[in-house]
């Protein structure tokens, strides 16, 4: 698994995979984009909740144009959730 160069995904990007997830619902957004609900962190904003490593993945694809599979990166707290944290997105274990 090669590394992702996550410095190319801004701020924006995420808050636009945000904004996409709320428009479409969990269910097509993740049909849509190939990831599964979140197990074990969810990141909050605005005062709702999402899956961050499909929120990542869709961000990393609206920066780049290129389609993560949820196979080409880790979800958890060495993955997604580092990235999206040192980004400034809250994210914290699923009822934590």
């Amino acid at each position: 698994m090669a590394a992702i160069d996550w410095d190319v995904v801004s701020n924006d990007d995420v808050v636009k995979a945000l904004e996409e997830y709320d428009r479409l619902g969990p269910e097509q957004f993740f049909a849509e984009h190939g990831f599964a609900p979140a197990t074990t962190y969810e990141l909050s904003w605005s005062k709702r909740r999402y899956p961050p490593k499909a929120i990542l993945g869709v961000a990393y694809e609206l920066a780049t144009g290129k389609r993560l599979s949820s196979a080409d990166f880790e979800g958890g707290k060495t993955g997604a959730v580092k990235v999206l944290t040192a980004m400034g997105f809250l994210v914290q274990p699923i009822g934590g």
